[in-house]
């Protein structure tokens, strides 16, 4: 088991949850974030104050999947968030070392499919 987190450009989800989809991934939590990385962020003019933005908005997305859901997950992931741009995001693969479903008690691998 594992556990999948990704970091994507908000714009991306709706492409990304489409390709999650078509390689049979339904399950996922998503949240707002915000961060940094090579972007280090910008400077914008407001009420004639610069103000420093170095904290971008982004999307994370967490996803739980055995073992031989891995690579499907990430290649869909990469595929449909990449444009080639700094601030793409980020994908990190995390050993899960329980997963416990809350209704049925049922542990491990049954409990993430």
């Amino acid at each position: 088991m594992k556990m999948i987190v990704a970091v994507i450009q908000p714009e991306k989800l709706e492409v990304v949850k489409q390709a999650l989809f078509h390689a049979e991934i339904c399950k996922m939590t998503v949240s707002r974030v915000r961060g940094c990385g090579k972007q280090a962020g910008y400077t914008e003019h407001y009420r004639g104050q610069i103000h420093s933005v170095n904290l971008i908005e982004k999307i994370r997305i967490e996803i739980a999947v055995n073992d031989e859901f891995v690579e499907p997950t990430i290649k869909a992931i990469v595929k449909a968030a990449k444009s080639g741009n700094i601030g793409d995001g980020k994908i990190f693969v995390m050993p899960l070392e329980q997963c416990i479903r809350i209704r049925t008690d049922e542990t491990g691998n049954v409990a993430i499919g």
